[in-house]
């Protein structure tokens, strides 16, 4: 059972980088928990309030905490385990739902700085943001995928002064999209039983959300507004971005996972475009039966908000390369992160082979592929790491981290 208990004054609750899954709700006193900037390297404290949670991203995403939290006077906490977390919160819904608007919010922040960066500073706005989309695809020859964006653009924006330019665009996509038809039979049943998510959604009356898509079909288009989110039952989705007019795949998502989720609570754009890598099931769901979704199903919300703070972690994470100035120190972090997002079943292995290609790395670096091969050949030259076709091998993982420790500068 959660239970209260005492800090004095100067009393450190949790340490930044401690890996500990409790749940805290200040009952008295004061706390404040501080963490540091990583595009001005500075110290940020928050407060919290009486009756507030803090440590939950941490506990929730299972990542180490981010933050350390301080008693700045005699404090009082109620301490819980995630465990206890879930079963006292999971049908508090005006709880939940604060959360998921906060994590939401905190998401789309840390979303709109790196964007900030990969764009070079331009705001972009939806419209020239979706046109630029399109363009990408077809630039890329995707022709279905730059049909299905060109259509969502002419149906949002039909008085748009370059309409004939996006229609005769759509009408060669959409002709060469018809040579290219491939037939697929892909069983469309998936496996409840292999995740937790789609375990909630077997019984009947969930039938009337399903979604059915072909392989390169547009489900969501990037910079479009957003009223709904899907669970994918079967099949798997790819992300894509265009960051400045280039097509940059991001992940693959796979059945029981979530997308989209971020528009429907603050009305934002989308952030990315998902297509169909292959025939696709899903189940969509809109801002207007999302309250009532959540209210006969918490765990659904419990999962919206593990993914939340999954994906705040994430991109803070990817935010933290962003800012290095040093090439070397950028590059030397994108190894650092897929050792941490994948480690060694043997702690004492030093060398690690990641499935990336010079392409992955420039995409995560946000560097071209050209400024990429060059760092990455001096790696090569110096035998830190072996480059193949679609893998590298980092031959110790350790003189990576060091050249992020001694090299690393804020980027200005």
């Amino acid at each position: 059972m959660p239970k209260p208990v005492a800090y004095t004054k100067g009393s450190i609750i949790y340490f930044e980088g401690d890996k500990d899954e409790r749940v805290y709700i200040l009952q008295k006193g004061c706390v404040v928990v501080t963490s540091t900037d990583p595009e001005t390297n500075l110290p940020v404290t928050e407060q919290i309030k009486t009756g507030e949670f803090f440590g939950v991203k941490s506990s929730l995403g299972h990542f180490p905490r981010e933050e350390t939290a301080t008693a700045i006077i005699d404090s009082v906490c109620i301490c819980m385990t995630l465990q206890e977390f879930e079963v006292l919160f999971s049908n508090n819904k005006p709880v939940i739902m604060k959360m998921l608007r906060v994590f939401s919010n905190q998401l789309r922040a840390v979303h709109k700085k790196t964007e900030a960066i990969l764009n070079k500073g331009q705001d972009i706005n939806q419209q020239s943001g979706m046109m630029s989309v399109a363009q990408a695809f077809f630039d890329d020859e995707s022709w279905r995928s730059c049909a299905d964006v060109c259509i969502n653009y002419l149906k949002r924006y039909p008085t748009a002064s370059n309409k004939e330019a996006v229609a005769k665009m759509y009408t060669t996509a959409n002709a060469r999209a018809q040579r290219k038809v491939v037939t697929e039979v892909q069983d469309v049943t998936a496996d409840p039983s292999t995740n937790k998510a789609l375990k909630l959604f077997e019984l009947p009356a969930f039938s009337r959300f399903a979604k059915k898509y072909e392989r390169d079909q547009v489900i969501i288009t990037e910079f479009e507004p957003g009223d709904s989110f899907y669970l994918i039952q079967s099949g798997n989705v790819q992300l894509v971005k265009c960051v400045n007019g280039q097509k940059k795949n991001l992940d693959i998502l796979k059945p029981g996972e979530f997308f989209g989720e971020m528009a429907i609570l603050d009305n934002s754009p989308r952030s990315a475009t998902c297509v169909a890598a292959g025939p696709v099931q899903c189940l969509e769901f809109n801002k207007a039966n999302f309250e009532i979704l959540i209210t006969g199903n918490p765990q659904i919300a419990l999962i919206l908000l593990k993914l939340f703070c999954k994906r705040i972690y994430d991109q803070k994470r990817r935010f933290k390369i962003l800012v290095i100035s040093d090439l070397q120190a950028r590059i030397a972090d994108v190894f650092c992160m897929f050792d941490e997002m994948t480690p060694a079943a043997n702690p004492n292995d030093k060398q690690r082979r990641f499935n990336l290609t010079i392409q992955d790395v420039a995409h995560w670096a946000g560097l071209s592929i050209e400024a990429t091969r060059d760092e990455v050949n001096r790696f090569a030259t110096s035998h830190k790491i072996e480059i193949f076709d679609n893998n590298i091998i980092v031959n110790n993982i350790l003189d990576m981290k060091r050249i992020v420790d001694t090299r690393t500068v804020i980027r200005q």
